[in-house]
């Protein structure tokens, strides 16, 4: 079966694939993740796959449509987010209108949101819940047969002549082995040249280790929507030859990012992998998503294995606004964490938040104050952002605080982050400036300015991150846009 996987068209760059879609200030851009996982396991199968990522390149929408038409899919699957959903339902519709084929949309908001969302259009064939590699398999399978019963398919919500019928949840991937490296995906589809995260080296490749989280942080689209349940990992043998295809196959990669929710939470397992890297004789750096609380003998021993960076969700100084979100992480230990990775060698990339419950002025200065004393390589400063089916989503709407609940504003005219929540006492636009604020007191002070001119000079493999980074999101900066 011809199956078309697409990343459809929206605003240019826009990464739909990552935890808070948008187009970003300093020009990260994620890998189709989700996507090229289905699209390996659905190749495997037997079927002739096509995935096209439009924003990564950029493509318009007329375009994409002659790509589409060109191919002849008899199942189109597009990925979706919560933003762009008006969006994305209009590209299936045209899809169709030019070939008929079977319509599918994932993701995070079509997880939240199944029955609200086929029903806005007769294009939509199915909705898939969560996680959708081996949901799509069996999708192509029945297509394939004389008389599909699509009732049989776990995890879908499917039109069924006037009717909509929603079937049973499918239990989550056990055996993660069993998928098809994503690297490989990417080789065969994707210019992973195209992709960019403003923390780490460039050109990056990203895989993921291990799907699920142990820690449920109220805010998290893809924990609550897209992955759920506890850690589930992939065999260190399994990690280890993905790395050395990666070495092979993409010989300019300056680095490899493991886009786990949390790839340190089980530490005796960090630790394996990384003493199986050293011995594998694998040169390539690595970087990860952590908590702060890695102890500093698994930071020496990640950094002897060539981890260059932690991508770590500070989010707050304030002890109560981290307990309400479920951080699970103490605010006082976020000190000697930071210093441990400096001692190590290991460089930070720190994300905080402004606007979640309990936060105030008082709150968020401090949690400025904060990100200055911690001196991290990078930060970030979101506002907070909800999606339907999180519970921050449902804290925000029972409270009355969600500024609209027309998706399409979740992102501004030109795509960048939009605010649609309020704190009592607090609107959506001062959270938003409050963002910027923070950005322009951490970034612009001269200390931290000179240590990147250092470190460029220093450490040239930096250069062309802190290049490609810089020349957007320092315009951003002094001019003071929202994020």
């Amino acid at each position: 079966m011809r199956i078309l996987m697409l990343n459809p068209p929206f605003f240019p760059k826009y990464s739909r694939s990552s935890r808070s879609p948008a187009v970003t200030k300093g020009g990260t851009i994620y890998f189709p993740l989700w996507l090229a996982y289905a699209t390996g396991v659905l190749e495997k199968a037997g079927h002739e796959v096509k995935l096209v990522d439009a924003p990564a390149k950029p493509l318009s929408r007329e375009e994409t449509l002659k790509i589409a038409k060109e191919f002849r899919p008899e199942m189109a699957v597009l990925d979706t987010s919560t933003a762009s959903i008006k969006n994305d339902i209009e590209v299936l519709e045209e899809i169709k209108k030019e070939w008929n084929c079977f319509g599918i949309l994932v993701g995070t908001h079509v997880s939240a949101l199944p029955k609200e969302t086929i029903k806005q259009s007769k294009a939509i064939d199915a909705v898939c819940v969560q996680e959708y590699d081996y949901t799509l398999k069996e999708i192509a399978e029945e297509l394939g047969k004389k008389n599909p019963a699509l009732k049989n398919v776990k995890g879908i919500v499917f039109r069924q002549g006037n009717k909509i019928v929603s079937n049973s949840m499918r239990e989550k991937i056990k055996n993660l082995d069993e998928i098809p490296f994503v690297s490989e995906v990417y080789k065969r589809h994707l210019n992973y040249r195209d992709y960019f995260y403003s923390a780490n080296l460039w050109p990056e490749i990203t895989i993921v280790t291990g799907r699920g989280c142990p820690f449920n942080c109220r805010f998290c689209n893809w924990v609550q929507n897209l992955n759920s349940g506890p850690y589930r990992k992939r065999s260190i043998a399994n990690v280890i030859e993905e790395f050395r295809f990666i070495e092979k196959n993409f010989p300019d990669a300056k680095e490899v990012f493991l886009e786990d929710d949390t790839f340190t939470a089980d530490k005796k397992r960090a630790e394996e992998f990384c003493r199986a890297k050293i011995e594998a004789g694998i040169k390539v750096a690595w970087s990860c998503n952590a908590r702060a609380d890695v102890p500093l003998e698994t930071l020496l021993i990640m950094k002897k294995a060539g981890c260059r960076l932690m991508c770590v969700g500070f989010e707050s100084a304030n002890q109560e606004v981290l307990n309400n979100v479920r951080k699970g992480i103490k605010a006082d230990g976020m000190t000697e964490f930071v210093n441990n990775a400096k001692k190590a060698g290991i460089l930070v990339h720190g994300c905080f938040m402004v606007g979640n419950p309990e936060d105030n002025e008082k709150s968020i200065k401090a949690t400025i104050e904060l990100s200055k004393r911690l001196n991290p390589d990078s930060v970030q400063f979101f506002p907070i952002m909800v999606y339907p089916g999180t519970g921050s989503y449902d804290y925000f709407r029972k409270k009355g605080l969600l500024v609209t609940e027309d998706y399409s504003k979740w992102v501004d005219e030109k795509g960048w982050h939009n605010c649609m929540v309020s704190l009592e006492g607090m609107n959506n636009r001062e959270i938003v400036e409050w963002c910027n604020r923070a950005r322009k007191e951490f970034y612009l002070r001269p200390a931290y300015m000179g240590s990147k001119i250092i470190q460029a000079i220093t450490n040239p493999r930096e250069i062309p991150r802190l290049f490609k980074a810089g020349k957007t999101f320092f315009r951003h900066l002094i001019s003071g846009d929202k994020k």
